[in-house]
């Protein structure tokens, strides 16, 4: 058990015991099965991107342009690309649902 898995489950467990203590506990969900995929690709693609840049994206932006690294002047165009494309999409998706 590294100190980073212990926090984790400490703050999972610290959260379920005080919304218990005080009565506030709930499920949350999804929307629906559309909106749990869409999130579930989502978080799949921001780990294949931070896996391909080498970093995330506070540290390819702030870290690596400051030293010039070739990978972030790739990287922080393709980030930036990337959440245009999200919004567009987004934006497609609401005006599709909304006839």
């Amino acid at each position: 058990l590294s100190v980073g898995i212990v926090s984790v489950a400490g703050v999972i467990l610290g959260a379920l015991v005080v919304a218990l203590a005080q009565r506030s506990f709930r499920w949350e969900g999804f929307g629906g099965p559309g909106d749990l995929g869409h999130h579930l690709a989502g978080g799949a693609l921001m780990g294949v991107g931070g896996v391909t840049a080498v970093g995330c994206s506070i540290g390819q932006g702030v870290s690596g342009l400051s030293t010039l690294s070739l990978g972030s002047f790739v990287a922080v165009p393709a980030i930036i690309g990337g959440a245009v494309a999200a919004v567009h999409y987004q934006g497609w998706r609401l005006q599709r649902s909304m006839g």
